[in-house]
């Protein structure tokens, strides 16, 4: 892929979050500017020309994942005392988060795909 195809997607991600950090210094609504900005994009992303951009910038991103624990594991490693000490209670909240996250993303999708399901029914209802 050309560098060129990743800045206007690159160039939404970012405008969204600075818009997301200008609403939440002004408003003092208690919530971060990342996700306010999130929340713009996901309205954002209902249309097709951005979902385009920003879905080739997200792509271009996930392919170099790994890159991005380069930064958490230097964090552990700089800190190992505190993981020493604290090493069981973050092993059990890492373990039940993980857990629930799964647990909460199986749920969205059995309801979303019996939702689709429902709607496809229908339509083909209706044709008939």
């Amino acid at each position: 892929m050309k560098p060129q195809s990743f800045l206007p997607g690159l160039a939404w991600l970012l405008v969204c979050q600075s818009i997301g950090e200008l609403i939440s210094r002004w408003t003092q609504v208690g919530l971060p500017g990342p996700v306010i900005g999130m929340v713009a994009m996901f309205g954002l992303l209902q249309w097709e020309p951005v979902r385009a951009q920003v879905g080739t910038v997200a792509n271009g991103l996930l392919m170099q994942l790994s890159l991005l624990f380069v930064p958490v594991g230097v964090g552990v490693m700089t800190h190992m005392a505190l993981v020493s000490k604290y090493g069981w209670q973050l092993l059990i909240a890492l373990v039940l988060s993980t857990w629930i996250g799964l647990a909460v993303t199986a749920a969205v999708f059995h309801i979303l795909l019996r939702r689709s399901e429902a709607t496809t029914s229908a339509t083909e209802a209706h044709h008939d």
